[in-house]
């Protein structure tokens, strides 16, 4: 434990495989849109906003696992720990979609085993039970206190969040064509049921009138809050806080798809919408 007077609010956890997968992240991607680019004949240019938009993910994740908040997350409160939940899976990862291009991703996915692998990965459905389940599973009491009491569990249960939330994202984000993103109609319907499944995740956390979670429990108090008001901020702060952002992107699916109809005013159809989606 950080000592409360030692200046746990500028304390920057330095984890070198944190620290590492980042920088190797970053490194490998901004060697891709340039020097090999060039090399190999990838693409005439790239498109500036999305290497911003791509180091603005990296950021987010290197905030939300190395700032103060990682420590106040791991050690104090579970209401952080939340808010870093929330910054690695739905900030992060439409960030570094959108800001990989399209040309980089195409050629892995020639016909074959791994364009197959890719599209059942990313399909909606699959997405969308791959990612609720897998954050449902993670917040059971048991498993999650594992997970902050043991550092390699930790890791493993950050990736898994990040991987999922990007098969999660996909269909929403895609930037080929091979992978297309759903029509604005399904788009909205998908963010709709996203926000339902994080109310049944985190409705027991909510409404539980004692602390589900030892760890925080045993926790030094921030704040001079209990366990189960920092337990029921935590809940909120996904479910409302969540729900809020899907609100948002929904509202903005919507007023793409009405202009786009206003542009095109031939009947409707899903054919249509989906190619309208894709535009960025």
């Amino acid at each position: 434990m950080i000592d409360l007077g030692a200046g746990i609010w500028t304390h920057w956890h330095g984890h070198p495989d944190a620290l590492i997968g980042l920088t190797a992240l970053q490194g490998f991607y901004l060697l891709l849109v340039g020097p090999l680019r060039n090399r190999y004949s990838l693409s005439s240019s790239v498109n500036p906003i999305q290497i911003a938009t791509f180091t603005l993910g990296v950021l987010v994740i290197f905030l939300s696992l190395l700032s103060p908040l990682h420590i106040l997350s791991d050690q104090y409160l579970f209401s952080a720990h939340m808010i870093q939940h929330v910054l690695l899976t739905l900030v992060a990862p439409p960030l570094l979609i959108l800001g990989t291009p399209g040309w980089l991703i195409r050629p892995l996915l020639r016909p074959g085993f791994t364009l197959k692998l890719t599209k059942f990965l990313t399909n909606p459905i699959v997405a969308f039970f791959a990612f609720s389940i897998i954050f449902a599973i993670w917040h059971i009491p048991e498993l999650y206190n594992l997970s902050v009491t043991n550092h390699s569990i930790h890791i493993f249960e950050h990736l898994l969040f990040m991987s999922s939330a990007v098969l999660m994202w996909w269909p929403l984000t895609s930037m080929v064509p091979e992978l297309p993103r759903l029509p604005y109609s399904l788009g909205m319907l998908y963010l709709f049921l996203l926000s339902i499944a994080q109310i049944i995740v985190f409705a027991p956390i909510t409404f539980s009138q004692s602390p589900l979670y030892e760890w925080y429990d045993n926790a030094p108090r921030i704040f001079a809050i209990t366990p189960v008001v920092d337990q029921q901020i935590g809940a909120i702060i996904m479910k409302v806080g969540g729900g809020i952002f899907y609100l948002v992107l929904i509202i903005v699916l919507f007023f793409r798809w009405y202009n786009s109809e206003k542009e095109n005013p031939e009947s409707y159809s899903f054919k249509n919408d989906a190619q309208e989606s894709r535009k960025l």
